[in-house]
């Protein structure tokens, strides 16, 4: 039997909305006048907006309560999310996505974000056909690199884990599937930076090489 479900991260895999995280971030910090240096920026990856916000009032004097500047840096990204010409899907995700749909492969979403953000992205490049649920790491007791968010995109699939793969970019979802006993496939793109990929069952640099023909012998 082969590969019957692909669990997919969302950012780093399918788009990369990093730039426009960036780019709301820095908007607020210019509005509070805060200076904030690339170092401490990059310390945040991978923290919630809550746990950043939290955080930059520890390091500056912010008149607004964290909520209050939650709402603003959202109020930006979804404008940069609706009007950025460079926003687009990572090469290739879209054409493996059909793929799998095509072939009978059933798909999950698991990713970290907010289910506003995944339905905002899922709306702007029409993916809700394709997968059958989306589970949201912000609804979890636990984020990633806890294998929960896996384990239960295994559940709702309705396959067992051994048919499942996790498709991911990052450190802690990579550990995450391996945690959960899943098959990980890593993808590396030239955005990746400072990652771990040596608890990964397979690293691939381009979609084409976990088209279901290729991928499938590891599931035989």
């Amino acid at each position: 039997m082969a590969l019957q479900a692909v669990l997919f991260d969302m950012d780093g895999v399918i788009v990369d909305t990093e730039p426009l995280h960036r780019k709301a971030y820095f908007q607020v910090f210019s509005d509070l006048g805060m200076d904030v240096s690339e170092k401490l920026y990059t310390s945040f990856t991978g923290l919630s907006t809550f746990r950043t916000i939290e955080t930059l009032k520890e390091n500056f004097d912010i008149p607004l309560e964290t909520q209050e500047v939650m709402r603003r840096k959202r109020a930006y990204f979804k404008t940069y999310f609706d009007t950025d010409p460079d926003f687009d899907l990572i090469p290739g995700v879209k054409d493996l996505i059909i793929r799998y749909y095509e072939a009978g492969i059933t798909l999950v979403l698991a990713s970290s974000a907010t289910m506003t953000s995944i339905n905002m992205m899922f709306d702007r490049f029409d993916l809700h056909g394709y997968f059958k649920g989306k589970i949201s790491g912000a609804d979890l007791a636990e984020s990633k690199p806890n294998p929960e968010i896996f384990l239960k995109a295994a559940e709702i699939s309705g396959q067992p884990k051994e048919k499942c793969m996790v498709i991911e970019d990052a450190t802690n979802g990579i550990l995450a599937a391996h945690r959960a006993r899943i098959f990980c496939s890593a993808y590396r793109s030239q955005h990746s930076k400072q990652q771990d990929y040596s608890l990964a069952n397979l690293v691939v640099s381009d979609f084409r090489e976990l088209e279901p023909e290729k991928i499938n012998s590891y599931f035989n």
